[in-house]
């Protein structure tokens, strides 16, 4: 199994237009099931993922912030559209447009999430990627994830709440 530090690539892997990747993780972010399409991209087999956290993909120019904000949403009810960048095991990168939400039970609560991923068009990936950089530039000043993530997340809201707007605003406007 590969480290979540391996080795970056460079290369960059496509979905097709019509693919979808499907994870579904439990309430503490383990991958509790993954589609073949999530499988193929991120080259890894299925027993290698259930049950281990999901940011086995995650790659290292994805802002902590992004995901503060994803989990913030979802833990509260919401859903959240947003772009990010993964990792594959053998250290090439992707990128996904993805619908994160939470699934309920009977009584409400929350019991596990569900994210579906489509490719997203490379106009939006360039600007975004911009929009990451300059969150990332701000979280590489703090030595612990939570501060990293939290100046991150300050930063991202200061530069689209100020405007009026709000993350997934900017997401749709790409």
């Amino acid at each position: 199994m590969t480290p979540l530090n391996a080795t970056l690539t460079g290369v960059e892997r496509h979905l097709a237009p019509d693919d979808i990747v499907v994870s579904k993780t439990d309430t503490k972010g383990r991958i509790i099931y993954a589609n073949q399409v999530f499988l193929d991209i991120a080259g890894y087999v299925e027993k290698e993922v259930v049950g281990r956290p999901h940011n086995i993909v995650r790659h290292p120019e994805m802002p902590r912030a992004v995901f503060k904000l994803l989990w913030d949403t979802i833990s509260q009810g919401n859903e959240i559209f947003a772009y990010v960048v993964n990792r594959s095991k053998n250290g090439d990168h992707y990128w996904v447009f993805a619908h994160v939400t939470p699934t309920f039970d009977q009584s409400g609560n929350i019991i596990s999430y569900h994210s579906s991923r489509r490719a997203p068009r490379r106009e939006a990936v360039e600007k975004v990627r911009t929009v990451y950089r300059s969150i990332l530039d701000e979280e590489v000043r703090y030595n612990d994830p939570k501060s990293a993530a939290a100046a991150g997340a300050e930063m991202l809201m200061r530069k689209i709440v100020g405007t009026g707007n709000s993350y997934e605003d900017l997401v749709f406007s790409l």
